[in-house]
């Protein structure tokens, strides 16, 4: 009598299939791996002031480049287990609670309130309670009542639809918004904060996300910029792999995050970088919004929502692309500077390409802390 296989022997191919592909994501070369990487660019942030955007005066708050380095530092420090460097973290952060405590900034637009994930991560690793009161005071103030200089009539329209009065419609927001979000509902278990954060990243997917699966920079900048789509990816992929399974706007979101995923496959450059326009060959290749793209696709294989035969290996390429990008200093070069939006794609095209700007050291970081998650 011939036996039929059993579901062990059936499943095997596949678990050896799956195996070979996350290996993708682990054994890399000297001086390539996660923990050597996150050392180099965390030994780096923390020897370095409070920056202010390339300029050479400090800066009058925290500002947000500065925040998404220090979230990745973080994450780096807790998946590497290294908790002598997240003592260090914290006591860059310290005077902030004194002599510094201006400089904490004010929940009065996006850039401002993302700084409130570094203090939420440091409750969750730390367990002080004085994080914990700052970060959900931050939190707590973006789904407030519209209050501050920032505030427009259409601030109100989106207060009174359940949205944050922040909502401006520009692809950042989607990081710097689910960000704080995501960390306050990991710091209290409140689901109302990642509810409402999910809610808004629909909103976006449904407003900027082209057929194609990228995003305009703003519905009036029809240009697919490298970082603009970075946080987007970013955003996602944050919100996703702390948003409850019986969320009602999951789905959506996974579509969207899909979508964007495998269109950003199709626009990898043989060296394994994405460029300034993303779509555009004349563009140059751009570490942040690269870093960013591979955060991405990183978490994506690790949670099993991307097929890791596909990404794993294009993860792996940009990886080992973006860490020869880092000087001897710990610095990423060639990295867009902060850029606003503009109707004109020579505008993109000329922006400055910047060593050491923590808008491309931040993915990194998180790249690092997703390989070891």
């Amino acid at each position: 009598m011939k036996r039929k296989p059993t579901a062990m022997l059936l499943l095997f191919p596949a678990f050896i299939h799956c195996s070979m592909a996350y290996s993708q994501l682990k054994n890399f070369p000297q001086n390539s791996s996660p923990q050597e990487v996150g050392k180099r660019v965390v030994a780096r942030f923390l020897a370095s002031p409070h920056p202010n955007f390339g300029r050479p005066t400090p800066p009058s708050v925290i500002t947000y480049p500065e925040v998404c380095t220090w979230y990745g530092a973080l994450a780096f420090a807790k998946e590497s287990r290294n908790k002598t460097l997240t003592a260090k973290l914290a006591e860059r952060f310290e005077p902030l609670f004194g002599a510094d405590t201006g400089l904490v900034p004010e929940p009065d637009h996006v850039d401002h309130t993302v700084f409130g994930a570094v203090p939420l991560e440091l409750y969750q690793q730390l367990k002080d309670p004085r994080y914990l009161e700052m970060g959900k005071r931050i939190a707590d103030k973006q789904w407030g009542s519209p209050d501050g200089p920032h505030v427009k009539p259409t601030s109100f329209v989106y207060y009174k639809q359940g949205l944050t009065w922040q909502t401006r419609m520009w692809i950042d927001d989607m990081f710097m918004i689910t960000a704080v979000q995501a960390q306050a509902y990991r710091a209290t278990g409140n689901s109302s904060y990642i509810d409402r954060a999910a809610k808004e990243m629909v909103v976006y997917l449904d407003s900027l996300q082209q057929p194609n699966g990228l995003f305009y920079h703003a519905p009036d900048v029809p240009f697919f910029w490298g970082r603009g789509n970075g946080w987007m990816a970013a955003g996602m992929s944050e919100l996703l792999r702390s948003l409850p399974e019986d969320n009602p706007d999951r789905p959506r979101i996974m579509e969207g995050y899909k979508k964007m995923m495998a269109s950003l496959l199709q626009y990898q450059a043989e060296d394994g970088m994405w460029r300034q326009l993303i779509d555009d060959p004349a563009s140059w290749a751009e570490t942040s919004g690269t870093g960013m793209f591979t955060f991405a696709m990183i978490t994506g294989v690790k949670k099993g929502w991307l097929d890791a035969a596909t990404y794993g290996p294009a993860a792996r390429k940009a990886w080992l692309a973006l860490v020869t990008y880092i000087d001897s200093n710990g610095d990423v070069r060639e990295v867009c500077e902060g850029t606003n939006k503009k109707n004109d794609r020579q505008y993109y095209l000329d922006r400055k390409r910047i060593t050491g700007d923590m808008h491309g050291q931040a993915p990194l970081l998180w790249c690092a802390a997703a390989l070891l998650r």
